[in-house]
């Protein structure tokens, strides 16, 4: 899965050589070569999706012939709709259809040719059921080459990413609408547009930046300001570097130097002080180097993006610590978190370290629970594993955000069963019992009773008490002692609820000399002695284990003991 953004700069020749395999005669080429933008596909990375939509002139979205539109599709098609994109639909994994025969970097009519009537058909269902997916969205689709109007219809050029079957008709495609319906929009614009999209290290260069240019031009030496973690960074551009054509700029591997250039392009700018650049925001350059008043006015318009992050924190100081590799990453992690109702009490961006894992800990003494690190896409360095080690700080890392929260949501489960296991000593289920008439069976301790359970929950070990009208010291309440044990139908049971009717064992050290028909009898009910504590631990750890019915239960015993 991707889970970062990424630009390949592919020339026209090596366009024209893939889109040659049609073998389309009046073919024209008056584009002078394509930049393709690649964003996450996951359906929290919305913010890298709108990124992405906001760089583009025409997008591809990708859909699974075999799942047709998916939440994450359907978010990417309201995106391109709020931003009026022109998009093509690449139908992606058609040699997942039963018994295609692939072809190789081929077109996808030459592969269809070759397929047996089964395999067609179940392609033609497949291709409807997605036309009818859209349909319900409101929008016109057809297979590109059964395309009546493509400003009416959204062409679907179905494509297998393994074989590389479909690719020179998605690169015609590209070529041929975008001259046809976005040449005045593809117009050199002097006005720099330019989006930080990584911030990596390099060997050999240090921290550098990736960044789209979409308009304008970059020269080696302009001043640069970006947005940093700490506050604006203000630099010069040491290097312009380049992957060479058809190359991922993701992929590590050897660059071209260069001393201008103009959009559009993927580029990567070696610059010093960029180690705590912001991936996701704006680039800008000044108009005069000197200028401090404009860099100021710049400086201030780079932190915008920045703002809305921190807003994400818990501001209560509670929560979980969180490190991701991208600005695009951080948002898309504390959006997952928030959707999960999982607080936030702390951000960073980079490698994990040693300052990180002990402005977690902080939380040791709040809540222990969310003394963690989520670490997503970046390295823990080997001091920082070590103290959380020593302080007992979990740090779970993933590459993949689904995998994270997995183990989150694991770790916390965990938790709650310890907590749980910890307070079920000392938690009492609120319950009123109505003693049975005649079914006395032991007057003396231990005495047993037969009961029915009229209200709540009655549980092994809850204290039990009756109400004896006078105004003594324990506020007219007389301690009759602990269920010791639970019989229905004559076989022990943990716990008994409304409308049973049980035995009881009752008994403890201190109510021994409690007689049933001296002390109490069958006028009497009985009741389990709730406290604030108790209460408490209720709410806290049993919440989903009492029903609605229950809770009027505990509301009511409040009254009856007087528990503030």
């Amino acid at each position: 899965i991707t889970q970062q953004i990424g630009a390949t700069f592919f020339p026209m020749d090596a366009v024209k050589k893939e889109v040659d395999k049609l073998h389309i005669r009046e073919m024209q080429y008056r584009l002078p070569a394509l930049l393709i933008i690649d964003t996450p596909g996951h359906e929290s990375f919305t913010n890298l999706r709108m990124r992405g939509s906001s760089l583009c002139d025409i997008a591809i979205l990708v859909v699974d012939i075999m799942h047709s539109i998916e939440p994450q599709t359907l978010e990417s098609i309201n995106l391109l709709r709020q931003r009026k994109n022109p998009f093509i639909v690449a139908l992606n994994k058609v040699d997942r259809l039963f018994d295609w025969k692939a072809g190789k970097d081929c077109g996808v009519r030459d592969s269809l040719a070759k397929q047996k009537d089964h395999v067609i058909s179940e392609f033609n269902t497949r291709v409807q059921n997605t036309k009818l997916a859209f349909a319900e969205l409101g929008l016109n689709t057809e297979l590109y080459w059964e395309n009546p109007d493509p400003r009416r219809y959204i062409s679907l050029v179905p494509t297998s990413a393994i074989t590389g079957e479909g690719m020179p008709d998605l690169l015609m495609m590209l070529v041929s609408l975008s001259q046809k319906m976005l040449e005045s929009r593809l117009m050199f614009s002097n006005t720099l547009q330019c989006t930080v999209i990584e911030v990596k290290m390099i060997e050999g260069l240090g921290t550098t930046i990736d960044v789209v240019l979409t308009g304008g031009v970059l020269k080696e030496g302009d001043t640069i300001v970006v947005c940093g973690l700490d506050g604006p960074i203000v630099s010069r551009i040491r290097g312009l570097l380049t992957p060479h054509p058809m190359k991922e700029m993701r992929v590590k591997g050897q660059y071209l130097h260069h001393k201008k250039l103009e959009a559009a392009n993927g580029i990567k700018i070696a610059a010093e002080g960029l180690e705590k650049a912001v991936a996701g925001t704006q680039l800008l350059v000044p108009m005069k180097a000197t200028d401090a008043d404009e860099i100021e006015v710049l400086k201030q318009e780079v932190m915008g993006d920045m703002d809305t992050i921190l807003q994400s924190i818990d501001r209560s100081g509670t929560g979980v610590y969180v490190q991701a590799s991208t600005l695009g990453s951080l948002e898309a992690l504390l959006e997952f978190l928030r959707v999960s109702k999982i607080p936030v009490s702390g951000i960073n961006i980079g490698p994990v370290n040693k300052r990180d894992v002990v402005k977690c800990s902080t939380m040791l003494e709040r809540k222990k629970e969310y003394a963690v690190v989520l670490a997503f896409d970046v390295k823990v360095e080997r001091e920082a594993r070590a103290l959380a080690e020593e302080l007992e700080i979990p740090i779970f890392t993933a590459d993949i955000i689904y995998h994270l929260f997995d183990q989150f949501t694991e770790y916390m489960e965990r938790v709650r069963k310890q907590k749980r296991e910890a307070a079920s000593t000392d938690v009492v289920f609120p319950a009123v019992l109505k003693i049975l008439p005649n079914s006395a069976f032991n007057k003396k301790s231990p005495i047993v009773l037969g009961v029915e359970v009229e209200e709540g929950i009655l549980k092994v070990g809850a204290p039990l008490v009756v109400q004896t009208g006078k105004d003594t010291e324990s506020g007219g309440w007389l301690e009759i002692g602990r269920v010791m044990g639970i019989e229905n139908d004559k076989k022990p049971v943990a716990a008994a609820t409304r409308g049973d009717q049980v035995a009881v064992k009752i008994g403890s050290q201190t109510t021994e000399h409690i007689m049933y028909g001296r002390h109490f009898d069958d006028k009497n009910a009985l009741y389990t002695k709730l406290t604030r504590r108790s209460i408490d631990l209720l709410k806290e750890h049993f919440r989903d284990d009492l029903g609605k019915d229950d809770w009027i239960s505990v509301i009511k015993l409040k009254k009856l003991f007087d528990i503030k």
